[in-house]
């Protein structure tokens, strides 16, 4: 029954009604008997957020699975965070998913998260539909939204709903393709008359509904041009292909917090988003592409996208793109190593069900894996995934420990969070003796610190944010150094050439050794030394990025040559030599949007200039404008409090990594 099955994700802008969205689903669909508000004052917490920290902040921080049955189907749930300081949980997310619902509020549109999480479902090519939420609220306009998804974001939107009342008068919604109104209670759906007084413009949007059919199928077409209309089942089929197409993008609406709009919504996942044999996944044997379909006959292929510390020791969730998955499997990740499944589980947020299978297209979790996120697993043949994009951090801490008997805790945590999230780094300065830990933001390291005093009882003294700042290289050079040392017994030589010079990747090694000069069985002991030399720039200590190294020549001792003594040279000669090729300080540029009530554009424009920020933008939007800037993160720290007291606490901001610049 795999064409039964939905994959989906839940993606939005902070605030928009994600996890809302989420709740009404599982209570519609019968998996949980109860609503829960986000911010619900009798005890309880949603269904989805079930870490103490999101109940406390009432914010979305891990991304959470579940499953819900709807109408004969099963659908496979991931609920995301909005916020941009945990945007790895949505890129680890949408790396495994076939669908997603893109949720808007009805009345901001497309806002500066909406721009990333547009970024993300493009990058892994994954197909959506998108639900304008709170349409009960003052100002409500989802036809500006769809709009603002062509104008914005070059989707090719087109509205399959229109509201039935707006604001504080929404009861339901309008059925473009059936031509049916649906009013909607807690409890039940009810279908009604459309209203003579919407009769027209109904008429005016479901003709635009055919043409766009008719621009993607020729059947529909003719039938146009012979004044047919054209069947039910075939629109819903030619607008299904051209969702999975991501040619589409159909638009459904309503306000999940009013509970009005979520049965049609499912109904829309179960028509229009693909099912795990409706996409091919991509794999590697060595250098050679191959598609993989979703048949459970096959040799097991999966990814491990997402790991979580349990009591009972680490649960890795993981997608199983081909073959079965028995509990007390044996299967191999991208090292070789064995990894034994000792128990298989089906998660639904904090709950598990235990399973004895699972097939092709599902997403599940297991007990027993111990690798990191991001691993292929396997059995029959070795086949390689591409993997998920990982940002780089932005914003360090400095910590220091209070109560030195915690040391072991401390280090135990800090390995734990790394191997969860990509994201999140940790090194240690020997000549100062300090542990700086980096993350996506301000608010992404204070979770770590609070999870280090909730969890694991270690107290710190935490330094004031500083920007992770890198270094680079403008200008080439040459090097030739010659590693010589005896000492006795067995001696090391090596000697390595070639030329620095800036790359657009953050590094390129290029081998143009000839006539053996540097056997081969070293090269890549050269390489890794220079990639030793990235992790300190000259001018400041900076990590180094923007560099290619070109190998030309060298020279070798038959008896004194090893690996360790080319893998040293390189370092040495990279470290010697860096500071010819005019290197210099790259610092963090920030995408940053303002919505602030008009009166106050020249006072935010006015300190964004300060801030050394240059203005990209602006739009109005009523008495609001959406000013949209790049700003070096060095100046926007603690910019919130800032922005509240300069527009009466009125305007709210967003922001995200955008490239590194030259510091100025």
């Amino acid at each position: 029954m795999l064409h039964k099955l939905r994959n989906i994700g839940i993606s939005a802008h902070v605030d928009s009604g994600k996890t809302t969205l989420t709740e009404r689903i599982l209570y519609y669909s019968g998996v949980i008997h109860k609503i829960v508000d986000i911010r619900s004052k009798d005890g309880n917490n949603a269904k989805m957020d079930f870490d103490p920290i999101e109940v406390m902040r009432g914010i979305t921080i891990n991304s959470a699975c579940t499953q819900c049955p709807w109408k004969g189907n099963a659908i496979n749930i991931i609920d995301t965070p909005g916020h941009v300081d945990f945007t790895i949980e949505v890129e680890r997310s949408l790396r495994v998913l076939d669908g997603a619902i893109f949720v808007l509020c009805g009345v901001a549109g497309v806002q500066a998260q909406s721009y990333t999480v547009d970024r993300q479902m493009k990058r892994y090519e994954v197909p959506g539909i998108a639900f304008v939420n709170k349409l009960d609220t003052p100002g409500a306009d989802p036809e500006r939204v769809c709009n603002e998804l062509r104008e914005k974001l070059d989707r090719n939107a087109v509205l399959f709903q229109l509201p039935l009342g707006l604001e504080s008068e929404l009861r339901g919604v309008i059925d473009l393709l059936e031509m049916k109104a649906f009013e909607f209670s807690k409890s039940e759906v009810v279908e009604v008359s459309i209203p003579d007084e919407l009769m027209e413009k109904c008429l005016s949007f479901r003709k635009v509904l055919w043409e766009e059919a008719a621009l993607l199928n020729e059947e529909v077409l003719d039938s146009l041009m012979n004044s047919e209309e054209p069947s039910l089942e075939l629109l819903k089929a030619t607008f299904r292909e051209a969702v999975i197409e991501r040619k589409l993008t159909p638009v459904f609406m309503g306000s999940a917090y009013k509970n009005i709009g979520v049965q049609t919504l499912l109904d829309a996942v179960c028509d229009y988003l693909p099912s795990p044999q409706d996409v091919l996944c991509t794999a590697y044997e060595e250098e050679e592409e191959v598609q993989i379909a979703a048949d459970s006959e096959s040799s097991v292929l999966a990814y491990a996208f997402k790991l979580q510390e349990d009591k009972y020791g680490q649960l890795t969730f993981f997608r199983i793109y081909s073959g079965r998955v028995r509990k007390g499997d044996t299967l191999f990740d991208g090292n070789g190593k064995k990894q034994r499944v000792s128990r298989l589980v089906r998660m639904n947020a904090d709950e598990m069900n235990d399973l004895d299978l699972a097939e092709a297209g599902d997403i599940v979790a297991a007990f027993g894996i111990d690798c990191p996120s991001g691993t292929v697993l396997w059995s029959g043949k070795e086949l390689r995934l591409d993997g998920m994009f990982i940002p780089n951090p932005v914003v360090e801490y400095r910590i220091e420990l209070l109560e030195r008997e915690k040391a072991s805790q401390l280090a135990k945590a800090l390995g734990k969070f790394q191997k969860e999230d990509p994201t999140f780094k940790v090194k240690y300065n020997e000549e100062s003796c300090e542990t700086v830990i980096a993350g996506m933001g301000e608010l992404h390291l204070d979770i770590y610190v609070q999870k280090l005093e909730d969890e694991y009882g270690v107290k710190l003294n935490k330094g004031q944010p500083q920007v992770a700042y890198r270094e680079t290289i403008t200008g080439s050079c040459d090097f030739d150094f010659t590693l010589s040392k005896q000492t006795g017994g067995p001696g090391m030589y090596s000697c390595v050439r070639g030329t620095i010079e800036p790359s657009e990747e953050q590094f390129e090694f290029v081998n143009e050794v000839k006539g053996g000069a540097i056997p081969a069985e070293f090269i890549s002991s050269v390489e890794a030394g220079f990639k030793d030399g990235l992790g300190e720039g000259p001018i400041e200590g900076h990590p180094l990025t923007g560099v290619k190294v070109t190998l030309k020549d060298g020279d070798k001792h038959d008896q004194d040559s090893s690996d360790r003594a080319f893998r040293i040279a390189a370092q040495i000669a990279l470290k010697d030599n860096i500071g010819k090729a005019l290197p210099c300080v790259l610092e963090p540029l920030m995408s940053v949007s303002v919505e602030t009530p008009s009166e106050f554009q020249g006072s935010v424009i006015g300190d964004l200039n300060r801030r050394r920020g240059q203005v990209t933008g602006t739009q109005f939007d009523g008495s609001f404008t959406v000013i949209s800037a790049e700003v070096p993160l060095a100046n926007m720290f603690a910019y919130v409090g800032h922005l509240r007291s300069m527009t009466q606490g009125k305007a709210s901001f967003a922001m995200e990594f955008e490239r590194y610049q030259r510091k100025t």
